[in-house]
């Protein structure tokens, strides 16, 4: 198992046999004979390997194991086998973590995910998509208002949300089912950390999107443009783009577009083009002012603060709720968050964030 474990971490962090074995003071032979299980490292080397890999040295003992079926990237050309391969390594390891709590409680404190009842059978056109989404939050009593936290309402719906860190440009994103060897399957979508919160949002509706829209598209109907088009209906409904954006404008002012963005989530190019898909402005006007969008080098960095960054809130209050029922212990709670035990004793006792950060 520690074998299995060491090859893993090598290859999530991107490393050679090489090149690890120059960190950790070892031949790249040993390092081979640590992942085939015909040396056994000690534990300062274990240490060293760890350190190497930027893990913690309980991932190479931890005995639950996760298996990634029907793994679905959205990603470009760039973003080849072997960056995917070190990809699913770091969303197993952090599904794990997940499935080693959600072990520790009597009942699984998660819904178990399931579309909506009464979902259309068959999608004919992308505009039906926008009635697709409405029923979706309706049915998951959102209402047409921003969605505050979009990560929690997801984990609340029993989707587990995995934020990674993953700086090639090449990966959007992340759709799978994770099987534990006791034979439960979680339904996982997974985002990048690097990325700025409105992108988070949109890739991670674009990822349910994938899940709702399965087996119901047309023939000939692209599924890639149906996921983006319930994306941006499930973030921006078309009753709250008519309300706030009038039913037809000649054109929109950068400043509305930019409230609109840290109001509901969703880009300002987004709020662009959902004017357009609900009929607001023409495709000519859009045309236009995207032209404008694009000329002042809005499309890779939009102007003003950039959306906060979202972090899966419901597992860190899950690894409290299991130590507040004795589910588990201090020492296995700090180990589920990742943090030394000096500073989770801190943070447990709600000590001030300068306090936590001197330790």
């Amino acid at each position: 198992m520690i074998a299995d474990r060491i090859r893993q971490a090598r290859l999530a962090a991107g490393l050679t046999l090489g090149a690890l074995g120059e960190k950790v003071g070892v031949s790249h032979t040993a390092i081979q004979k640590y992942e085939k299980g015909l040396l056994t490292p000690s534990s300062s080397q274990l240490l060293k390997l760890a350190r190497a890999c930027d893990i913690r040295t309980e991932y190479f003992f931890r005995t639950h194991s996760v298996e990634l079926l029907e793994p679905e990237f959205r990603k470009t050309a760039a973003f080849g086998k072997t960056a995917q391969d070190a990809l699913k390594i770091k969303v197993v390891e952090l599904v794990e973590k997940r499935v080693e709590l959600l072990g520790a409680f009597p009942e699984l404190p998660l819904l178990v995910f399931a579309p909506p009842v009464g979902l259309p059978e068959h999608i004919q056109t992308l505009d039906e998509i926008e009635a697709l989404a409405d029923q979706a939050r309706n049915a998951w009593q959102l209402g047409m208002n921003p969605i505050g936290d979009l990560t929690d309402t997801l984990e609340g719906l029993g989707l587990l949300v995995i934020v990674v860190d993953e700086e090639h440009p090449g990966f959007s994103g992340l759709t799978a089912k994770a099987r534990t060897d006791d034979g439960r399957e979680f339904p996982i979508v997974a985002v990048s950390n690097q990325w700025p919160g409105d992108r988070q949002r949109f890739t991670l509706a674009h990822e349910l999107g994938h899940l709702l829209l399965e087996g119901r598209l047309a023939v000939g109907l692209d599924e890639e443009k149906a996921c983006d088009r319930f994306a941006g209906a499930f973030l921006a409904p078309r009753v709250a783009v008519h309300q706030l954006l009038g039913q037809q404008r000649h054109a929109l002012e950068w400043q509305e577009l930019y409230v609109l963005k840290h109001e509901f989530g969703l880009s300002m190019s987004g709020w662009l083009q959902r004017a357009k898909q609900c009929g607001v402005i023409t495709d000519a006007a859009h045309l236009m002012m995207f032209k404008r969008f694009s000329a002042k080098g809005w499309r890779k960095n939009e102007p003003g603060n950039p959306l906060a960054q979202k972090h899966p809130r419901l597992f860190d209050q899950l690894v409290y709720r299991a130590l507040a029922e004795q589910y588990i212990s201090e020492a296995k709670a700090a180990e589920l968050l990742g943090i030394p035990m000096m500073r989770f004793h801190k943070e447990r006792q709600l000590e001030s964030s300068d306090a936590v950060a001197h330790q």
